[in-house]
């Protein structure tokens, strides 16, 4: 067999690892694993990430409201509540249905909007009344849907209906439209 022409590995100054040689080659690993994890590419599908939305503001309490009845000194009680988001701003509204308590009988209701002011500090307040206690209705069913308000009133034909026995039933809604509330027909408040 012929000797190899190459050079002995062993006597090759390069060849001989020195703690020098080990800590550069555990530097560059090192650097080199920081960097690929920086670089990493992002979830699949994901883009940038938007901004949070500001979450909406709590809906108004209706227990916290002054609201404009008269009951003569009583107090009221609030009947039926519900909230949505009336106007499109983001942040839902309160409808309240409210009445004078009474000993016996059915008082007349009223139908009021609430909404809290721009600022969270701001109290709740009433911005609309839908139906006023005068126009001598019961409220029935009320809820919020696609940003109408709908109820059922129940009230009287003639003075000389008895009051526990109302004898008209009306289904109504009201949508939010140029800065005020309006009324709308049969046919937009079906469904209550």
């Amino acid at each position: 067999m012929q000797p190899s022409a190459a050079p002995d590995l062993a006597d090759l100054a390069h060849t001989h690892a020195r703690p020098a040689h080990w800590l550069a080659t555990a530097t560059a690993t090192a650097a080199v694993v920081a960097l690929a994890g920086l670089l990493q590419p992002g979830p699949a599908g994901a883009g940038t990430v938007p901004a949070a939305a500001p979450r909406p503001a709590p809906a108004p309490d209706a227990a916290a409201v002054s609201y404009p009845l008269e009951c003569g000194g009583g107090p009221h009680t609030v009947a039926k509540r519900v909230s949505g988001d009336l106007d499109g701003d983001g942040n839902p509204e309160t409808v309240a249905v409210v009445h004078c308590e009474a000993g016996s009988g059915t008082p007349p209701s009223g139908v009021y909007v609430l909404t809290r002011g721009k600022t969270g500090g701001t109290p709740a307040r009433v911005v609309a009344t839908l139906v006023a206690p005068e126009q001598h209705r019961n409220v029935t069913e009320l809820a919020v849907r696609d940003g109408a308000v709908r109820a059922t009133l129940l009230g009287y034909s003639s003075p000389d209906v008895p009051s526990c026995c109302p004898d008209e039933k009306e289904q109504v809604s009201w949508r939010w439209r140029g800065g005020a509330f309006v009324r709308g027909d049969q046919a937009d408040a079906l469904g209550v």
